[in-house]
């Protein structure tokens, strides 16, 4: 049964920093602030108060808050064991397969690298939540800064064996344009064109089209499609290796 109550705060030009409360324990994580000043607006709003910071990993959009915060609320830090020395401020190293304790609940820690080497995501399955960082966006991927194409498709494979319920609670507002891309990968996919049609008029309301449902993201994500046929006609790829599929989808879209 869901309990936590998640909050979205916009920071930046087009990142979220979402804030996850256990009302059962008061216990309130935040998750990759980029900045401390609007995180701390809203939890002042919301009467909440910080006891945990959950880093994804280190860039300083998913960081820039860290120390702040935890000089004002004396928070603990969480992030990769295999990647502390990027992770400013961290008290806590967690490594794939660990749960992570959180108020009267837990989440399950996945080692995602790709983006970066030590990049991590945090599944509260109770509560069908994935929060990703920049590993899978909706409709898309981060790029492979400090990872290989077969690394960057063994961590969103994992990922794609969570259930189709669980919501996608990505780090930056880039549907919009990953939704064009797509459609020069999978231009006969119904649901991505019904999808991107949604997406267009969410964008104009000015509203976020984050979280994303995996089961979505399944039907509708090339990056996760490598190995659908459809998508492999038109790179004229068809029966090619998974992982070669994957890096020239990577390749145009660093290109588009």
């Amino acid at each position: 049964m869901a309990s936590l109550q998640i909050e979205q705060v916009p920071v930046l030009s087009d990142n979220y920093v979402y804030l996850i409360y256990d009302p059962a324990t008061q216990a309130c994580a935040c998750v990759d602030p980029a900045e401390s000043a609007p995180v701390k607006r809203r939890l002042d709003e919301l009467g909440w108060r910080l006891t945990h910071i959950l880093n994804t990993h280190h860039h300083h959009d998913h960081i820039g808050g860290n120390l702040t915060l935890k000089q004002a609320y004396e928070c603990q830090i969480v992030g990769a064991d295999n990647d502390r020395a990027r992770i400013d401020g961290i008290d806590v190293g967690v490594k794939d397969g660990d749960i992570f304790e959180f108020g009267s609940t837990r989440a399950r820690v996945f080692e995602v690298p790709g983006h970066t080497r030590g990049h991590i995501a945090f599944w509260f399955e109770d509560d069908d939540a994935l929060f990703c960082g920049d590993t899978l966006f909706a409709l898309g991927c981060g790029r492979l800064f400090e990872g290989t194409p077969a690394q960057m498709w063994h961590s969103l494979s994992k990922l794609k064996q969570l259930p189709d319920k669980t919501h996608v609670y990505c780090a930056h507002e880039y549907t919009q344009a990953n939704a064009r891309f797509a459609l020069t990968i999978d231009p006969n996919n119904a649901a991505l064109i019904s999808r991107a049609r949604e997406i267009d008029d969410l964008r104009a309301q000015g509203k976020p089209t984050v979280p994303a449902l995996l089961g979505m993201e399944k039907a509708t994500n090339p990056f996760l499609r490598p190995d659908e046929t459809n998508v492999q006609k038109t790179l004229n790829m068809v029966g090619k290796d998974s992982v070669e599929v994957f890096a020239e989808i990577r390749h145009r879209k660093d290109n588009f």
